[in-house]
């Protein structure tokens, strides 16, 4: 077992979100993102199976994918999604999300 206090362990950067490796594995992988108000993950896809979730750990902003769509996205929400479907994330305020991707990429 492995325990991370992903608030204390990851913070915030002005420039950039900043992103905190949690665990990686060869079934899966999980990162944590912080973003400052306005920061975001441009949207992107990657040319391989699987799925990925991200959840809003704290904070509200709008998940992003292809053709400008938007979701809205707060505390306690979650994103299911194929890796291979366009995805992005944008912070609205400070915000913390935790993204499982599998299989890693």
């Amino acid at each position: 077992m492995e325990r991370h206090k992903l608030f204390k362990e990851a913070g915030f950067r002005d420039n950039a979100p900043n992103n905190y490796l949690v665990h990686e594995s060869p079934y899966f992988k999980v990162i944590n993102f912080n973003f400052k108000a306005g920061q975001k993950l441009p949207v992107h896809s990657h040319d391989i199976e699987g799925q990925l979730t991200i959840s809003v750990l704290e904070g509200r902003g709008k998940f992003l994918g292809k053709d400008e769509a938007a979701l809205p996205a707060e505390t306690g929400d979650v994103l299911v999604s194929d890796i291979a479907e366009p995805h992005g994330i944008e912070a609205e305020t400070d915000m913390r999300v935790l993204v499982t991707i599998a299989p890693p990429i």
